[in-house]
């Protein structure tokens, strides 16, 4: 029992002295904490200021907490050894371990429990620091009396310079705005000098804080700034006898002002501020030009550059994320590391350059590394952060090494030649934009090769027809060399004339066999790989164009209609003029999508199948059972008919009262549909005026003309007519004068 009550004892002596600690600490630290917010309040007004109290009692809390948290247990055994001698100096026994004393240690540590528990409770707490909370309180007192009794400085008078406020009609005794004037302070890390807006509104960068300083006479009873939104913002009077108030502007909104016993013309009017919202950088790659890079020969480094941009400014430095990729299959493994890059220019404008030492990477034969560059503005407290595309170094794979086996041979020795027209597109023209870089001969003969690419995607589509008068173009690994069709010049198909000496397989007229083929001639050796060599050997080489077909007419129409354009696109890519050959590649490419969107219809060649005709009805006049000819005409439903609706509603109908409006449901669609309005405010000061003034007319008429754009578009209209050139319109003109007449 003694030593339970020792230890409860002891146990409430030891929280009362970190509780005496803490609040010690707490009172020296709450005075400046204090100064601290009518420093700020000051400077940046009420809100700024309790902010700053707020955070400043938090740390002196902090620092009171710490203090007691030093009240530790080796702390309680020295306060006890000194404040009592009847422990004597043994009040260590009272927190060890039983099983680690010996006999006589624990017969003394039951005397000091015994001690503990007979005595009066040990008072561990330390004395007040009485000297220090004076002198602290009496020097933050006499900082907050200077700072709000220091005289305004010469810039902050000129700051609330007033500007005459628009003169409004007012009986006598009612309040009158007289001067008025809008400070604009912009975000610190804009850049933006301070200015003033005497028309109380403008365009101002998003964060900026906004200072209102308004003088009336006589002096209302109180006024507010009221928002449309429905916030309110009291203005308070100052020891001048100027009305003040302040805000941080978020995001645009429009406002008015509003004094007790005011005129209303004075309180209609609206004040529009837009919030011009800081833009994320813009990044762009200068190096290396493509996306997807292959590894040339003794290449040791890999050289980036990036350009960023930003409206404000950008962080002094780049985040570069390197990823390697090292082998194949499901063994792949991924190694990440992030470098910074340092940006060379200005604030608003930098350069990121970057070399990547390969061999220091770990790069090697059948690898990809894969980099990004990331960047951040200098907006705070939250920046915004940009990455570019992903850059991709590779370097290819052993060929040999690739599979095993005929089927590895094959894939190793296959080049993936059938380009796609949308890939031949760009390839022509990066093409075109390196021309001026290219020797003559390097530029045609690379025109030409896109030509060659455009000529196999040509006889690739062209099966689709069933063409048989060019074959598969053989592999590059075949020796089979010796087509003489495929080096005579001629004419091709549809007499288009073939560039390069590629010409056409003159037609063979047809054997008297049934099929329409010479069955009787020597067989053609079978290529390897190539399956319209074995096709010809072993079966008809005409079961492809039996497959055409299958095709309705229209889409036939579309592919020979895409084949007739990559004629033309072959032809000046083979003569060297990618430019010329462009827009015949891109309607090339537009038929080929309306081929694949293109639906096939298989129809049984069967006649109809008619109702036979009852004979016996006919010139009888007899309508019975007969379906009704004229469908009834149902009126559509708009998918959103409330902007309909309120548009009806605003129409003017004269001699008639002005239909009522929504204004509910439309303040509801606004804010569901904020992307369908251009100008979201001009929106909400227009229906503003129609609530404000339901009669009038103009207001009205406004806010028609804003619902007119946002309307849905019917899904069928008769498109107008064309006006013609000056020609036609003097025709008409001279048709509608002599009608006049």
């Amino acid at each position: 029992m003694n030593a339970a009550a020792a230890a409860q004892r002891l146990q409430q002596a030891w929280r009362a002295a970190r509780w005496r600690r803490g609040l010690d600490r707490a009172a020296l630290a709450l005075p400046w904490a204090a100064a601290a917010a009518a420093v700020l309040w000051r400077a940046s007004g009420a809100s700024l200021a309790a902010a700053g109290f707020a955070f400043a009692a938090v740390v002196a809390a902090a620092w009171a907490w710490r203090a007691a948290a030093a009240f530790d247990r080796r702390w309680l055994i020295r306060r006890l050894d000194g404040l009592r001698r009847d422990m004597d100096d043994s009040a260590e026994l009272l927190f060890a371990r039983s099983e680690t004393l010996n006999e006589l240690q624990r017969l003394q540590r039951a005397r000091l429990q015994a001690r503990l528990a007979a005595g009066a409770p040990p008072d561990l707490r330390p004395a007040w620091s009485g000297r220090g909370i004076a002198l602290s309180g009496v020097a933050a007192s006499v900082a907050i009396s200077a700072v709000l009794l220091w005289p305004t400085s010469p810039s902050a008078r000129r700051e609330t310079a007033l500007a005459p406020a628009p003169e409004v009609a007012a009986a006598p005794g009612q309040p009158r705005l007289l001067a008025q004037n809008l400070h604009v302070r912009a975000p610190a890390y804009t850049g933006l000098p301070a200015r003033d807006e005497p028309s109380l509104q403008g365009r101002v960068a998003e964060g900026s804080r906004l200072d209102w300083t308004l003088r009336f006479a006589p002096q209302p009873t109180g006024a507010e700034l009221v928002f449309l939104d429905g916030q309110r913002l009291p203005l308070q009077r100052g020891e001048d006898g100027d009305w003040r108030a302040q805000r941080l502007l978020i995001r645009s909104a429009l406002y008015r002002i509003v004094a007790h016993g005011a005129p209303a013309a004075q309180s209609q009017r609206l004040h529009r501020l837009d919030a011009i919202p800081d833009r994320p950088p813009q990044l762009r790659t200068i190096a290396p030009d493509r996306s997807l890079s292959l590894v040339g020969p003794d290449q040791r480094s890999w050289s980036l550059i990036f350009d960023a941009n930003d409206d404000y400014g950008l962080a002094a430095d780049a985040s570069l994320r390197v990823t390697l990729a090292q082998g194949s299959g499901e063994n792949i493994v991924f190694r990440e590391r992030t470098l910074r890059v340092p940006g060379r220019g200005g604030a608003a404008a930098k350069r990121y350059a970057h070399r990547l030492d390969l061999a220091a990477l770990g790069f090697a034969r059948g690898d990809d590394l894969i980099v990004q560059l990331s960047v951040d503005d200098n907006r705070r407290p939250q920046a915004q952060n940009v990455r570019s595309a992903s850059l991709i170094l590779r370097w290819p794979a052993d060929q040999g090494s690739e599979a095993t086996g005929v089927e590895g041979l094959v894939k190793t020795v296959m080049p993936a030649y059938f380009r796609s027209q949308r890939q031949i597109i760009i390839d022509a023209e990066a093409l075109i934009a390196q021309r001026r870089k290219l020797e003559g001969e390097r530029f045609v003969q690379r025109s030409d090769a896109i030509g060659v690419d455009q000529r196999l995607l040509r006889l690739r589509y062209g099966q689709f027809l069933g063409e048989e008068s060019e074959g598969a173009p053989p592999l590059p690994t075949s020796d089979a060399h010796d087509d003489g069709d495929a080096e005579r010049d001629g004419q091709g198909r549809d007499g288009h004339a073939q560039a390069g000496g590629e010409g056409g397989v003159a037609d063979k007229p047809a054997a008297p066999d049934e099929d329409g083929h010479d069955h009787a001639r020597p067989p053609v050796p079978a290529r390897f790989g190539e399956a319209g060599s074995v096709l010809e050997q072993f079966g008809h080489t005409h079961d492809i164009a039996e497959a055409a077909t299958l095709l309705d007419p229209k889409t036939r129409a579309l592919l020979k209609s895409a084949l007739d354009e990559m004629w033309q696109s072959e032809l000046h890519l083979r003569q060297g003029r990618p430019q010329q050959a462009l827009p015949y590649a891109y309607r090339a490419l537009r038929f080929i999508k309306q081929v694949q969107q293109a639906s096939r219809i298989y129809l049984a060649r069967v006649g109809p199948e008619l109702p036979p005709i009852d004979f016996t009805r006919r010139l009888s006049g007899e309508r019975a059972g007969l379906a009704r000819r004229g469908d009834p005409l149902a009126a559509a439903t708009a998918a959103d008919p409330l902007p309909a609706a309120l548009w009806q509603a605003l129409q003017p109908v004269p001699g008639a009262a002005a239909a009522p409006v929504d204004y509910a449901a439309l303040e509801r669609w606004l804010d569901a549909h904020p992307e369908r309005v251009s100008d979201p405010l001009a929106f909400a000061a227009a229906l503003d005026a129609v609530r404000q003034r339901s009669d009038c007319a103009d207001c009205r008429a406004r806010l028609r003309a804003l619902l007119w754009p946002v309307l849905a578009r019917p899904p069928a209209a008769v498109s107008r007519r064309a006006a013609g050139d000056a020609g036609d319109r003097r025709y008409f003109e001279a048709l509608q004068a002599e009608a006049g007449r």
